[in-house]
């Protein structure tokens, strides 16, 4: 990877962390669907009149908007709503053991030795971490953020293809325009009250949905799948995954004023070392 695009990477990681923690507080005005609506109204309202209909792979985005945006959306934040933000930050790095399963699955990918191994060692910090006091009767909410990591590795295997034929800031746009009245719509029925929690909002929670929706998501995902396209995804990931937990701990601590456990940070250092055992390739494995 060269070092433009090493640079345009590393700013995935640090708006995604920090956007992840920052819609927790959100969610008093806006419930997690609602306020994943917003997110994908807002990024595909700035953006999708500057692209073209991308003829030809429409239902290809639409499923791939429904399973990479759509659900995986709804049960990672509706999880984020039940647990603290910094215990979801690192549960999400399963991400990674997921998508080395899915890729094997559907793409016919082996994984190495080493990768199984780190498997099983992501998972093990999973268990240390679920102990944590501050997780304690939370497993609906732990559940569906490790549910929502594997929907999303499924999903970027869905959307890898298209990131090779679809401009990156055009598949943004058209993933959004899909997913967020869908989202929104959903939300409506499942959690209700769509137009009192428009109208009772806290200005400061529209600046966060303004966020998410104008800044965060045209950013964080035209950067990932921009280097997406020009590399391959065991030297993209590195840089994204590792980014994360960093950015989005700090956030948790410093602006949400969590105080996470030990065993949270016992937990999440097994998870981090067994993804970096996933994603580390040496030069025999990468030729």
């Amino acid at each position: 990877m060269n070092l433009k695009d090493t640079l345009i990477a590393s700013l995935v990681p640090i708006f995604l962390g920090f956007g992840f923690v920052i819609a927790k507080p959100a969610f008093e005005s806006f419930p997690p669907i609602l306020l994943m609506g917003l997110r994908f109204s807002f990024a595909a309202a700035i953006l999708i009149w500057w692209f073209p209909i991308p003829r030809g792979y429409l239902i290809k985005i639409l499923i791939a908007s429904f399973i990479a945006n759509t659900l995986q959306y709804s049960i990672t934040y509706t999880g984020l709503n039940h647990i603290d933000a910094s215990a979801a930050v690192l549960l999400v790095q399963t991400e990674v053991p997921f998508g080395v399963i899915f890729a094997f699955f559907m793409l016919s990918e082996k994984p190495t030795f080493r990768a199984l191994i780190g498997i099983g060692i992501a998972f093990i910090g999973v268990y240390i971490l679920t102990g944590s006091p501050n997780l304690d009767g939370k497993i609906f909410g732990i559940s569906l953020t490790i549910l929502g990591s594997a929907i999303w590795a499924f999903g970027q295997v869905i959307v890898k293809p298209l990131s090779k034929e679809i401009n990156p800031l055009a598949l943004v746009a058209w993933l959004a325009l899909f997913s967020g009245p869908t989202l929104i719509f959903i939300s409506a029925i499942i959690e209700g009250d769509t137009i009192s929690h428009l109208t009772t909002a806290e200005i400061n929670h529209w600046i966060i949905a303004f966020y998410l929706g104008f800044m965060m998501q045209p950013i964080t995902y035209g950067c990932f799948y921009y280097v997406l396209k020009n590399n391959p995804l065991y030297k993209v990931l590195p840089i994204v995954t590792m980014g994360i937990p960093p950015t989005g701990l700090l956030a948790a601590i410093f602006l949400l004023g969590e105080k996470p456990t030990s065993e949270l940070f016992i937990g999440g250092t097994v998870i981090i070392f067994g993804v970096i055992m996933i994603l580390y390739k040496n030069k025999k494995e990468v030729t």
